[in-house]
């Protein structure tokens, strides 16, 4: 196959292999993973505890977003969930806390149903796949591709998975765009030189405190 004249076969197929090998992960390894991810964006991210931080529901054997969230809004931050008001357009973010009223929508994850539209500065994104320039393989809707593209200030992008889900490359089109960092069970990372460097919690929250107050100051 010629990857860039099949590009969606290639995706499509990448994808099928990528989740099927996540959801194959036995539960205690996978929770287990969790932990250290959710450690690291807690030690990692200090800036997230007093913004608006958007985060997915836990889907088809992903990294479960929802104890940083928590150890976030104790923090002091508010949290909110993606919403798909329309085929190809972007999404809307509607803040979540727990025992909001929520509504099953697509791919029959709960949305909050009558809470207030917000607009994120940091968002927890997360990876089918990922590359080493910071590219993100996610689900082909391109919802988050769109969402990202059209914020007038890009909020501080984590793009958060598993190792198992590293790629070299995910053939990055001009609609594609790049993670600021990437957390995995293996640490936190930036990309550099054409490739993921990783670093330590200290320089992981000078990076991410440096990004947002370029971006709000």
């Amino acid at each position: 196959m010629d990857v860039l004249t099949d590009l969606p076969d290639w995706r499509r197929t990448e994808r099928q292999r990528l989740i099927a090998a996540r959801e194959s992960v036995p539960a205690v390894q996978r929770a287990a993973r969790n932990v250290v991810i959710t450690a690291l964006l807690e030690h990692g991210f200090p800036a997230l505890r007093r913004l608006i931080v958007g985060f997915c529901w836990p889907y088809r054997g992903e990294f479960d977003a929802r104890f940083a969230i928590r150890a976030l809004r104790d923090a002091g931050a508010r949290a909110a969930l993606p919403d798909v008001v329309a085929r190809a357009t972007p999404l809307v973010f509607r803040e979540w806390w727990p025992g909001v009223t929520m509504t099953k929508r697509v791919f029959d994850l709960p949305v909050p149903t009558d809470s207030a539209v917000v607009q994120p500065q940091a968002l927890l994104i997360p990876l089918v796949g990922f590359d080493a320039c910071g590219y993100r393989l996610g689900y082909g809707g391109g919802y988050f591709d769109r969402t990202l593209a059209a914020q007038p200030v890009p909020p501080l992008r984590i793009g958060v998975g598993f190792e198992s889900s590293r790629m070299s490359t995910i053939h990055p089109q001009p609609h594609d765009v790049a993670m600021d960092l990437i957390v995995t069970e293996a640490g936190i990372h930036v990309v550099g030189a054409g490739a993921l460097q990783r670093i330590d919690a200290s320089e992981s929250a000078r990076r991410a405190q440096t990004l947002i107050e370029e971006r709000f100051p």
